[in-house]
């Protein structure tokens, strides 16, 4: 293992460089599980923030909770037949049904995947 050491003052303190991380921003679900392991899990998020596997982890919970929430939303919506013939006769029964599946399935993934 090869250490550099800057001089500061009478010190020498490690040129300590973390491994890149990924390029790929946070959106929506990956923001909110940093946010909850930040508050509510210190340990796991001390241990993924010292690893350098904090945003790697975050993305990955990030992609889950996108591929749910899509399955979640199309399986809601044919079953309760919230498709396109309805949005053609009456937009806004088809709006107020189809806020009302995202609003579910959103809780649905926030609960399994994100808070978990």
């Amino acid at each position: 293992m090869n250490l550099t050491y800057e001089k500061c003052g009478d010190y020498l303190l490690p040129n300590l460089i973390p491994d890149p991380e990924p390029e790929e921003p946070l959106t929506k679900y990956g923001l909110m599980r940093r946010n909850y392991l930040k508050e509510h899990r210190r340990g796991v998020y001390s241990g993924l923030l010292m690893t350098g596997e904090l945003k790697a982890h975050c993305l990955e919970i990030q992609r889950q909770a996108e591929e749910r929430m899509d399955f979640l939303t199309e399986q809601m919506a044919k079953t309760e037949g919230v498709d396109e013939a309805l949005k053609a006769s009456d937009q806004m029964k088809w709006v107020r049904r189809m806020n009302n599946i995202r609003a579910r399935a959103e809780e649905i993934v926030l609960i399994e995947i994100v808070y978990c």
